[in-house]
């Protein structure tokens, strides 16, 4: 998988990449990610990305032209042969779809994921309407830019292709997984050594080697720690 970043912060990546999951995915040839600096499709002397929204308002908007030029030469052929599961453009804002898990695994399914990172009051809406495939945040909050959520989707993403986790089955006994212990809950408490640790104990049925107990007492636990730390989920879980 090749993601291509969008950004008028290219050095903004410098660090976040070169630890972890995602170096390693990088290292290993899994993921490649390819950081593209906006300015560099400007045409003025000024390298000019954004400009005043008409009909008045506070704050800037990015400007449509560039971001279309770069993600056109970044992806050449999407228009002219498109192919579903190949190639994606999303553009990160505060007003997107909330990412989410289950996106993490239908963006990992893609070969090119391009990630626009929105800044300053936001950006052209025809860039969401005409260029964009999807409109995603990852959270009700406003970030001064796209960046960081550029991260936390290639992070994301990126430790679900094969060869990344030591264990791939570990990603599908996860938080939020339909193959977790219980489907779109959070994952249950986990244990390690030592057994007892300043007079807490982990609970006898780990230590039991009963399998069949350990399942049930997991997915008990699983729903117990949602219903405290997420009650929202149990509540979507009955919607649907």
């Amino acid at each position: 998988m090749t993601f291509h970043v969008v950004t008028i912060f290219p050095d903004f990546f410098r660090g976040p990449l070169d630890h972890g999951v995602v170096a390693r995915a990088v290292s290993n040839g899994s993921v490649h990610i390819r950081i593209h600096n906006l300015r560099e499709w400007t045409s003025d002397r000024h390298n000019t990305v954004d400009d005043r929204p008409f009909g008045g308002g506070e704050g800037m908007l990015m400007k449509p032209e560039p971001l279309f030029a770069a993600v056109e030469t970044v992806l050449p052929a999407r228009d002219a042969d498109p192919k579903p599961g190949v190639a994606r453009v999303i553009l990160l804002s505060a007003q997107g779809a909330r990412f989410d898990q289950t996106a993490a695994r239908r963006l990992a399914a893609y070969r090119e994921i391009v990630l626009i990172c929105g800044r300053y009051e936001g950006v052209d809406e025809r860039v969401a309407e005409n260029l964009a495939d999807e409109e995603l945040s990852i959270g009700d909050y406003v970030l001064s830019g796209g960046e960081l959520a550029a991260c936390v989707v290639m992070d994301a993403v990126g430790r679900l292709q094969p060869g990344v986790v030591g264990n791939q089955d570990s990603t599908s006994f996860e938080s939020f997984e339909a193959t977790g212990h219980v489907e779109g809950m959070l994952d249950c408490p986990q244990y390690t050594r030592p057994a007892e640790f300043r007079g807490w104990k982990v609970p006898e049925v780990l230590l039991s080697g009963n399998h069949q107990e350990i399942r049930r007492w997991r997915r008990e636990a699983a729903l117990q720690k949602t219903a405290r730390l997420r009650p929202d989920l149990l509540k979507a879980a009955v919607r649907q």
